[in-house]
């Protein structure tokens, strides 16, 4: 009999002697906020009535148990079909033991719960797919079910109503990647009100159902695990140690242009203005986690004192809990054992985001294997919150030293197989069992629209675009002038999906008193913009000078939909009056991709220096400098060499240059509360060009490092086919843009370059592992490290350069097998995960790629390696891996 199925047959007698009593929920009148409680240094897992107990809410609220092992295991995403049941998507192959083994068995599954007897607990299991490999995500259709098994994404369907797929057809073959830790793998699918699936983790794929068919767009990769909207239709994400992000404007715009060296206004950091967001406040000692070793990151009492495993962000849209939790984010920190609950605000303008409690969290548990890792919002207008409940929590590829030791010493690898899912409620709460009209006629569907619950607005809209019911389009004509700005902005956004809009509706709705509306007028013109329907366009750029900030950066982002002949002066336009937004000038520089030349060209003849052409101009310069173009590249440093032209115009193209291939700060770049720059950096923004004390951006936080060389963000050097006599001719010159000059020559190479060190060819071996390092890096290394190995803010160091990287092999051989700690973050070791050869051809990748020389390196090295460093258990410090230099 397979082991599994022992388990299985175990966890469920378990489980018939503990619940078979009424509904467990968890004790209410506790003190609050609770403080950190005294708890065993031993965490054995705990039948479901006792876990329960372990809760911490704020007065008011508690937990009901939905369900519970064998009903449901290793829960890690939840949804629901119209009939009211509960989709699971179950997980046993992660880290079923310490060193992940069998990982990758056919083991995964996609589970449907039913409540029979309307008690509020699940007391029916089918498995609607089995035998599946990290499944990730699911979302119930019309047409199917959305199942994403990477790197497969599959509409799979139950054709004779078994519950059981008997049907799958294999969307798309590279939806993320299998290697690799699965906690980055791809996965999302909230069907968001621009009827689009949006998607986090490592997968540059979204989706929409357009008239029957599937539909993709390429974005940027962004978040970990877990996706969500507001009602402004804003999507938010996060990963790790930062709780929320949000997209100021849509990250697939900036897929547009492959040469932004940044993409302010995707994936925007709230915390950067509020460093406590970050806080957390644990009930229970959390000696478990990656670095809990380190000073600072437990405090006295043992409690994390920052996120370090955030994810599954939730916009609460329901309509049964308090009115003042309606539009709060929650998300799940499972290594510390919480849910929290952030409030936004965007009141004046600029959203801004808080905790909710000074000391306390929204649900905090003594449990250590309380482990909640997805959020919902559900039909009954509460929240649900699927516990995987187990001891490890962290993958194989990322598991210290330290935390292997935890986890074998009070037996927290052991056992597996079980999961809870939660329902939050509050003393006021009455779910809403009301069902789903299962023969909704088109106009019922119109009425929910304007239902409390976001749950049954957002199916209501999906059922009319996924079944296009275009005779839904009258029904809808009268909700676009409704009283409520939300009804309005969803009545719009259906009919779009229906293609049933009218020119004349969006060009009213740009006019709309809700900004919010205003900004999706913008974005649902796009589709006209193209065509050169010039009403419609004169009303987009109408909305340049929009009173609202977002609206312009809306347009900004839009603009790029215009044709060509159009486009570069209607984007010079608004930079003209805007750049000096570094959201307003990213999202125009994705408008724009291969023509910031001519926008330069017309910025740059456009009159006498002001701060937003002086930032349009150097963005503009970088951007060009960082695709490589030689032609484009050479006509750039002639501008800059040219003496014709006026000075600041030649500074602010070096600048563009500086940022590309120096490091130089970006002008609009976003400045963190209470954070200065290091002095005499580069600066556009500042007095003299240069930072002095105080100075207007910094790539750190008080208490962080001091940063000491602006080389550590620099890109990759510039490889030409000819000299830039240009610019070797600026270089000779004497003054400030003579040496600035000089500076460039020495990230810019070209055949002949006098003093270049020439570098030996790989050979053909050395080139295999060169090409098998990349697959490495990609499946690994590049959630932390980006695709171009730059630096990533408070996560990795740049690769590019990079001392450690490019030193004598056994450096960085070291830091793999044994992880580093740095100012930056902590790289875990991956000796255990990864072969010899493998390190060996990851190195190899990490030290040619992005213009590095360093030399290849091969499997024997490692070897000799991890033979001399066998007895580290801690990782490598930068003074000690300096003084192995």
């Amino acid at each position: 009999m397979p082991l599994t199925r022992v388990r299985s047959i175990a966890l469920f007698l378990v489980a018939a002697a503990v619940t078979t009593f009424a509904a467990q929920s968890s004790p209410v009148n506790r003190p609050w906020p609770p403080g950190v409680q005294k708890v065993s240094d031993q965490s054995p897992p705990l039948p479901p009535d006792e876990a329960v107990k372990s809760f911490f809410m704020p007065p008011g609220y508690h937990v009901e148990l939905v369900a519970s092992e064998p009903l449901v295991q290793e829960p890690v995403a939840l949804d629901w079909d119209l009939q009211g049941r509960l989709w699971v998507v179950e997980m046993p192959g992660f880290m079923a033991d310490i060193t992940g083994s069998n990982e990758h068995d056919p083991i995964g599954r996609v589970v449907v719960l039913e409540d029979t007897n309307g008690d509020g607990r699940m007391d029916k299991r089918t498995v609607f797919a089995d035998g599946l490999v990290l499944v990730r995500s699911v979302k119930v259709l019309d047409r199917g079910v959305l199942v994403a098994e990477p790197p497969n994404l599959w509409l799979m369907r139950d054709t004779n109503g078994d519950l059981r797929a008997d049907e799958k057809e294999r969307l798309s073959d590279h939806f993320s990647r299998r290697e690799g830790d699965p906690q980055n793998a791809g996965n999302g699918f909230p069907w968001a009100i621009d009827n689009w699936m949006h998607t986090a983790g490592e997968t540059d794929l979204e989706l929409r159902l357009k008239n029957g068919r599937f539909e993709f767009r390429r974005t940027i990769d962004q978040g970990e695990w877990g996706v969500t909207e507001d009602d402004a239709g804003r999507i938010y994400r996060n990963t790790n140690e930062s709780a929320l992000h949000v997209d100021v404007v849509q990250t697939h715009y900036f897929a547009r242009n492959p040469n932004l060296l940044r993409t302010r206004g995707s994936y925007e950091r709230l915390a950067d203005d509020n460093p406590d967001l970050n806080v957390v406040w644990p009930v229970r000692p959390n000696p478990g986690t990656n670095r809990a070793y380190q000073a600072g990151i437990d405090r006295p009492d043992g409690s994390l004192a920052r996120f370090t495993s955030v994810c599954a962000p939730v916009v609460y849209r329901g309509d049964r809990l308090p009115a003042d939790v309606y539009g709060n984010v929650f998300v799940a920190e499972p290594a510390a054992n919480l849910v929290s609950r952030i409030v936004l605000d965007d009141a004046n303008g600029t959203l801004a985001a808080r905790k909710a409690y000074e000391r306390g969290e929204f649900l905090a548990s003594t449990d250590e294997r309380f482990r909640p890792v997805y959020i919902a919002n559900a039909p009954d207008g509460t929240l649900y919150i699927a516990d995987m409940y187990r001891g490890i929590i962290e993958h194989r590829i990322s598991i210290t030293t330290y935390l292997r030791d935890q986890i074998l010493a009070r037996n927290l690898d052991r056992p597996t197989g079980y999961g809870r899912i939660y329902r939050v409620v509050h003393d006021t709460t009455a779910r809403d069992l009301t069902p789903w009209p299962q023969a909704a006629t088109a106009g019922q569907l119109v009425a929910l629209l304007s239902h409390p619950n976001g749950w049954r607005r957002e199916t209501a809209q999906r059922l009319i675009v996924e079944r296009n019911l275009k005779g839904a389009a009258p029904a809808l004509a009268p909700l676009v002038r409704a009283a409520d700005w939300r009804t309005r902005l969803r009545a719009l956004w259906t009919l779009d999906g229906l293609d049933a809009i009218e020119p004349a509706t969006v060009t009213a709705a740009m006019k709309d008193e809700s900004r919010y509306v205003r900004r999706a007028a913008v974005q649902m013109a796009e589709r006209w913009l193209a065509e050169g329907q010039q009403d419609i366009a004169s009303a987009v750029l109408e909305r340049i000078d929009d009173g609202d900030v977002d609206v312009r950066r809306q347009v900004a982002a839009s603009l790029g939909a215009l044709p060509v002949n159009q486009r570069d002066a209607a984007v010079a336009s608004l930079l003209e009056r805007y750049a000096d937004d570094g959201i307003t000038l990213d999202a125009a520089l994705s408008s724009v991709a291969g023509r910031e030349a001519s926008v330069l060209d017309r910025l740059a003849a456009a009159g006498s220096q002001t701060p937003q052409r002086d930032a349009a101009i150097a963005m503009l310069s970088a951007t060009i400098v960082r695709g490589a173009d030689e032609a484009q590249a050479q006509t750039l440093f002639a501008a800059a060499a040219d003496d014709s032209r006026p000075g600041w115009v030649r500074s602010a193209v070096l600048r563009g240059a500086e940022v590309a291939l120096l490091g130089a700060p970006m002008p609009g770049a976003k400045r963190a509360a209470g954070v200065s720059m290091a002095a005499n950096l580069p600066c556009p923004t500042c007095p003299g060009g240069r930072a002095g004390p105080g100075g207007a951006y910094a790539f750190q936080r008080p208490g962080d490092p001091t940063i000491v060389d602006p080389a550590a963000r620099r890109g990759p050097s510039l490889r030409l086919q000819q000299e830039p006599r240009a610019l070797t001719r600026l270089a000779s010159a004497s003054g400030d843009l003579g040496a600035r000059a000089t500076a460039l020559l020495s990230r810019v190479t070209w055949p002949g370059k006098a003093g270049e060190r020439t570098i030996a060819p790989l050979t053909a071996d050395e080139q295999q592992r060169f090409d098998s390092g990349r697959e490495i890096y990609r499946n690994i290394c590049q959630p932390s490290h980006q695709p171009d190995g730059r630096v990533q803010d408070k996560l990795a160091p740049s690769l590019l350069s990079s001392a450690f990287a490019v030193a004598r092999p056994e450096i960085p051989a070291r830091i793999l097998l044994h992880g580093k700690e740095g100012s930056i973050g902590l790289m875990p070791p991956i000796g255990s995960a990864l072969s010899d050869d493998q390190i060996a051809a990851v190195l190899t990748y990490v030290r040619r790629e992005w213009g590095n020389d360093g030399s290849p390196v091969d499997a024997a090295l490692v070897r000799s390696v991890r033979a001399q460093t066998a007895g580290r258990t801690r990782p490598w410090t930068d003074a000690e891996l300096k003084a192995l230099q």
